[in-house]
Parts: C-alpha cells; structure tokens; sequence
C-alpha cells in the first residue's frame, strides 16, 4: 500500500469506534422513509462537513454528494438513507427510532439497512481527512434517496443529470462480513383480467375478473418451479405479492381483477422474456389477460419526478477483476483472513450502476442482509469499524 499503512487505518478506525456508534445513533433517530429524507439529509450536510469533506452537494433530486481527493480512480461509495417503515410496532421489542447503543450494537429501523453504511462511511472521511495529505484518487460519499421504493432511480438521476460517472461504485449495503460481487435483477410485473360488473345479487348476468384470476395464480405459482437457474446468482423466482380488484360497489361483480408480482430474474433473464412467460401461459390466454410493466411515478423530497419502468436489471462482476482482486487483498491486508466472496439476495442501487451503466461494483457494508425490513433491527459496532477502515483503505489498494 502507498504511503499509507493498513494497521495504522484500522487503528483510527477503532480510535473511531464510539463515534461510529454515536453517528450511526443519530442517523436511526432521524426517520427518513422514502421521499422524506430530507431531514436526515440536512444532518448530514453538517456532519460531512464537520468531517473534512471539500465539496458537498444535494442535487435536484435530493441525494448528497461528498466528495474529497483529486485523481483517478473516481471511486463513489454509496449508502441509500431511506428506510422502510416499522410495520406492526408490537412485533418491536423496543421504540423502533431509539437508536439505542447497547450490547455491542445500535439499535432501530434501518441500522442495517442500510444507515450503518452511511455512519462507516463519515467515519471514513474522517479517517481519510485526518491524514492531512493530498489524496491522489478522488471520492464520492452518496447518501441516496428512494431506493427503497425504487432501486437504482438515485443513480439513473446522478449519472443521467448529475453528470458523475466514478470509475467504481463501492455499495454499503449489508453484506454479513462479506464481499459482494452481484446480485439477481428483479422486475415487477401485473396480471390485469377484465370483466363486466352487475349486481351483487345476480352474479350470472356479469362476468367476474376476479374468478379469471383464481386459474391464473395457480398457475404463477407452478411457473416459479421452472424457471432458469445461475451457478452463481441461483434461481429465478416469482412471487405472488398483491391481488387488487375494482367494482362499482360492494356489492357487486369486479370488472378488473389484477395480480402483482415480484419477479427475480436470474442471470440469462430478462424483463422481455420474463413478459413472454407470463403471457404464454394458457390461463392468461384464456382470460385475455394483459401483462403490464408498471411504471415508478413518484416525486422525492425534492418534489422531482423521474420516471422510470420498475424494472432492475441482473449483474455480476466477474471475481477476476481487478477492483474485486483489490478488495480481496484490502481485506486480507486489514483483517488477516481469506474474505468470502459472493452476492446480495435482495436488490441493490447495483441494478443501475452495473446492471444498467456497465460501471463496476462491488458490495462491503455492515449488518446483516436479513434483519433487512425486519423488527428489532441492529448493527454491531465491530462491523461499522471494520467497514470504515476499509472504505479508507481501499482507495490506496486499488491504485497501487
């Protein structure tokens, strides 16, 4: 490594500790669904600055961006700062926005998913500012909007509009200690069955969308049982989600009968072929059904629309190339062990970054992919140090 020492970067990153903790703290008591983040935003204003940040900006579609260093590589690390909602509180075995510090972690919605990253990620700025040395590579800190409502539409206005295109995205994601290298694309699809409503009280004089639906989901449900399947990525699925219907009143039969689903596309899969599928299918032949892609229409905080087909698209970098080679080694060189190298089951701001811009990425980010949207969330101190070490260090790895 250039100049800079892995031992000594992980030494500041624990000389850190408590303030990773109490970062991350903040970060969980500040709510920020999506397309209300604009108060969790205006504290991060503060604290990237306060950290040594040079240049920071909130663009029209409301994500941040801190940048330090001059050079190449441009290498962009990214934390999406919406969070989902708590769901049903009693299932929460304390105030999901406390942002508790105990036990070892903090606690509360989102400090996995995925604000933990953000805090390693002000951490490292201040790492990598207390080094009071010119950086010869230059950094982006993204704290992005919406992804939880729609993956990636952050980094489509970025790229498209900002006019910031890094040479390597490094996703914060949680990744359970490990590397990742990709994930399965995902899509979401509707059935729309038509009928004729009437009244409730003669149903025989309709024809009711929703009994053409019953056929249809069985027949989904049988469908996810053959779909492709990737080495790496696995298998495809198909996920019946919601089924909504529309009808005059009450009491009368549904003219429009629609399923929603959550589709996973598997490598060799597309949102073209995943359509052909479902429309092929003789339920929804004999229904004269329609396939719809629906499209995402909504404002962010900023009140800026931008929309998009709620399609995301499959990726994977190859485990040979040399930014993932390089976080093999800035894993090895800071934690002396062998790191696993592998992919997200859920869906990431990647299906834009790679999976649309062809830019590299990879994934290392604390917490646990399955406390993701789940009640009594947490993330371990020790993985909000470690990550923030390595987001210091791998910059000097990557341009050795």
């Amino acid at each position: 490594m250039s100049k800079i020492e892995p031992a000594k970067i992980y030494q500041a990153a624990e000389n850190y500790r408590d303030y990773s903790a109490k970062a991350l703290s903040e970060l969980v008591k500040i709510p920020s669904l999506s397309g209300d983040e604009e108060k969790l935003i205006r504290f991060l204003e503060k604290e990237f600055k306060n950290n040594g940040a040079s240049e920071i900006t909130v663009d029209k579609f409301g994500n941040i961006l801190a940048k330090i260093g001059n050079g190449k590589p441009v290498i962009a690390y990214d934390a999406h700062i919406d969070t989902v909602d708590i769901g049903q509180k009693e299932l929460w075995n304390f105030e999901p926005f406390s942002g508790d510090i105990r036990d070892g972690k903090v606690w509360g919605r989102g400090a996995s998913d995925q604000k933990g990253g953000m805090a390693s990620m002000l951490t490292a700025v201040k790492i990598l500012s207390d080094l009071e040395i010119e950086l010869p590579f230059t950094l982006y800190f993204v704290g992005s909007v919406l992804e939880e409502d729609c993956d990636g539409l952050c980094w489509q206005y970025i790229i498209k509009e900002d006019k910031i295109v890094p040479d390597l995205v490094i996703l914060t994601e949680p990744t359970d200690g490990n590397i990742y290298r990709g994930h399965r694309g995902r899509m979401e699809i509707e059935i729309v069955a038509k009928g004729v409503s009437c009244h409730g009280s003669a149903p025989e004089r309709g024809e009711n969308a929703i009994y053409k639906l019953a056929p249809i989901i069985a027949a989904v449900e049988k469908l996810n049982e053959r779909l492709a399947y990737d080495s790496f990525l696995g298998k495809g699925t198909l996920a019946a989600s919601r089924v909504r219907s529309n009808s005059p009143s009450l009491c009368a039969v549904a003219d429009m009968a629609a399923l929603y689903i959550d589709r996973r596309l598997t490598a060799g899969e597309t949102p073209q072929s995943a359509v052909k599928e479902l429309e092929s299918l003789p339920e929804v032949k004999s229904a004269n059904a329609k396939v719809v892609i629906p499209d995402y229409d909504h404002p962010s905080w900023r009140g800026t629309r931008y929309p998009v087909p709620k399609t995301y698209p499959t990726w994977a970098l190859d485990e040979k190339h040399k930014f993932v080679i390089a976080a093999d080694k800035t894993y090895r060189e800071l934690f002396n062990g062998k790191p696993v190298i592998d992919k997200w089951t859920f869906s990431t701001n990647g299906v834009a970054t790679m999976g649309m811009f062809n830019i590299p990425t990879i994934g290392f980010g604390p917490g646990q992919e399955k406390l993701a949207h789940a009640p009594n969330e947490y993330c371990a101190i020790d993985d909000l140090v470690r990550c923030a070490a390595f987001y210091a260090a791998y910059p000097w790895i990557a341009i050795a």
